[in-house]
């Protein structure tokens, strides 16, 4: 496996696509939305399924977001939701984050959601990043931090959850406790005006856990992680299914509270 290259991890199943779809620029983008503007060029790197996008789309028109993404099927998916909110501002192309097929100084922000813990070099990713941004521009990045999530109550099974997830991303090239590193990341790619925030999503409602728990047991054990976990000889069918099990026993506790916590930067260009 080359230092460029990463495996994803999750890969695009429908439990995979539940959980991005649920992504707004309000909960997952609001450390960036004061730096919109109306005319603002924007490259979306990681796209998915464009929820997003499509917020991202509405805060700068008329400027125009260009959307990308490794994986063609997904972008589909992020045209059909640019389409239902009556965005004409949003381009698609296929990208390698590595190697970006654009020019340099291309956009006013570089916004990447969710995408520097699952490539081969991070600190390659926000050099490209910061070569297709103009001077004046930001690059905006966001990621989780797996070894910082935390639950209520601690149901027997999500210890070894956490445990084989952590496995399995490094294994294919991938860093899961991405947050705590951007910042180092960023000034190991030249960037010097760095603005380090932090915020978290939490899911404690009914509504919430049933949601998050049945889309975490479905990937344990139908994804491409469930996949690549088999087949790299990290965790068994039956373990699996365990994992799966104590998914769904912690979405059915009345007490039930589960953090994801993100970190987020603002990198100046100048």
């Amino acid at each position: 496996m080359s230092k460029e290259t990463a495996v994803y991890t999750h890969g695009h199943h429908e439990s995979v696509l539940r959980s991005h779809g649920w992504r707004t620029a309000a909960n997952s983008a609001a450390y960036l939305v004061p730096e919109l503007r109306p005319g603002t060029d924007l490259l979306d790197v990681g796209c998915g399924p464009g929820t997003i996008t499509a917020d991202l789309a509405s805060l700068v028109a008329p400027g125009t977001v260009t959307a990308v993404d490794a994986a063609a099927d997904v972008l589909e998916q992020a045209r059909e939701a640019v389409r239902a909110r009556g965005r004409d501002n949003v381009r698609f192309a296929v990208a390698d984050v590595h190697a970006l097929d654009f020019p340099d100084d291309s956009f006013d922000v570089v916004h990447a959601h969710q995408v520097l813990q699952h490539v081969g070099d991070p600190v390659a990713a926000l050099r490209e990043m910061r070569r297709v941004c103009r001077p004046g521009g930001v690059v905006a990045v966001r990621d989780s931090d797996y070894g910082a999530f935390a639950w209520f109550p601690e149901v027997p099974g999500l210890d070894s959850w956490l445990d084989l997830y952590h496995r399995v991303a490094r294994a294919n090239g991938g860093e899961p406790d991405a947050g705590r590193r951007l910042y180092a990341w960023a000034r190991a790619a030249g960037f010097t005006a760095v603005t380090a925030t932090a915020s978290a999503w939490c899911f404690t409602t009914p509504e919430e856990r049933a949601w998050w728990s049945d889309l975490w047991a479905d990937r344990t054990t139908a994804s491409a992680y469930a996949s690549l976990a088999v087949e790299g000889g990290h965790a068994g069918p039956d373990e699996l299914d365990g994992i799966a099990a104590a998914w769904r026993a912690w979405g059915s506790e009345d007490d039930g509270w589960f953090m994801v916590p993100h970190g987020e930067l603002l990198c100046r260009v100048p």
